[in-house]
């Protein structure tokens, strides 16, 4: 099997890089791990407080067992993700890995939530270009597209901003984000072949597989496909999801039964969920976060080693019984969204 353009020799672990399939990132010409590292757990707001020793750690360990592309955004504890994984790059060779971030969204806050202009584009870059410590980002995406009431601000500012960002230099591909799908296709569609690099998470999961739906669009675009946060924003782990995931109660209660099975069986329901969503083959790669080794090891077990027997079974079980409808939260942060901000133009 031939090594990556990332691989370096006696920095990588050549072993675990030689099993680490590489596929191509859209027509980027960049090869990318199936298995990538997401910044949302370095936040310390979204997944709850971190230890940055072991955060720095994980990072040092994914890159040298061979993900070569790591994901961040202003929005993750509002640069804190960017500040951690910027000391977690120190010393590493930048030609080992690819690294992306985001634009427009950026707070906890409604009112400063959003900013898709591009005075704003510009001055978010640079800052993330210092958090990170880099020269360049790999890819930029434009963050939750579905937010703005219309693409206008997006389509006039903010990425005509980035592809001058990505004539200088600082950029060198452009994508898109959302959690709906077809907010999607239709930005998209609006300005043919200006992205590079689509971003969608919690859509390809054991409970909903509407990606597949928006896939061959996607490929007639020549577009690269991010599957992100496979494990559903964390309903599908052991854990109870944070108080701020927007999933109903019955969502909730589902994902309740389906821990409790694997826990009477002694499985990691985590370990099945990241599994499961590596199993769609026209994705680049897999985005998930990983805020310590273990859970590094975990989902790196997973896709080196596959499911035991007794997995396997656990896994068909809970799509037999437990996932047998598409569930989402689709818009229900929008109408929280857009309830607040018609709340404060009263004031």
């Amino acid at each position: 099997m031939s090594l990556p353009k990332t691989f370096i020799k006696g920095f990588h672990d050549e072993d675990l890089v030689k099993r680490m399939e590489y596929r191509p990132l859209g027509k980027t010409g960049l090869e990318v791990s199936k298995v990538s590292l997401g910044g949302g757990t370095f936040s310390g707001t979204f997944y709850g407080e971190i230890d940055e020793n072991e955060s720095i750690a994980t990072i040092h360990k994914a890159i040298k067992s061979g993900i070569n592309y790591i994901d961040t955004a202003p929005f993750y504890g509002e640069g804190r993700s960017e500040t951690i994984i910027g000391k977690g790059l120190r010393g590493i060779p930048r030609e080992s890995y690819y690294i992306a971030t985001k634009v427009g969204r950026y707070t906890r806050v409604f009112e400063t939530m959003f900013d898709y202009s591009a005075k704003r584009t510009r001055e978010s870059v640079e800052k993330s270009l210092k958090l990170l410590g880099l020269d360049y980002v790999d890819v930029i995406q434009i963050h939750d597209i579905e937010f703005p009431e219309t693409f206008d601000t997006v389509l006039n500012e903010c990425l005509p901003e980035l592809e001058k960002l990505r004539d200088e230099g600082k950029v060198r591909f452009i994508g898109v984000s959302a959690y709906p799908m077809e907010p999607l296709k239709r930005i998209i569609q609006a300005v043919p072949g200006r992205f590079d690099v689509v971003l969608c998470y919690s859509r390809y999961t054991l409970l909903d597989q509407s990606l597949k739906d928006y896939l061959p669009f996607f490929q007639e675009q020549n577009l690269a496909v991010i599957c992100a946060a496979g494990h559903a924003l964390g309903l599908l782990t052991q854990c109870d999801p944070q108080p701020w995931h927007p999933a109903s109660e019955e969502i909730k209660a589902v994902c309740r039964k389906a821990a409790n099975i694997c826990k009477d069986a002694n499985v990691d329901l985590g370990k099945l969920a990241m599994y499961y969503s590596m199993q769609l083959t026209e994705p680049s790669t897999f985005l998930t976060g990983m805020q310590t080794r273990k859970l590094l090891d975990i989902n790196l077990q997973s896709y080196f080693e596959g499911l035991t027997k007794t997995e396997e079974e656990v896994l068909k079980r809970l799509k037999e019984t437990v996932f047998t409808k598409s569930l989402n939260w689709e818009g229900v942060e929008l109408e929280m969204y857009r309830a607040a901000m018609k709340k404060l133009a009263k004031k």
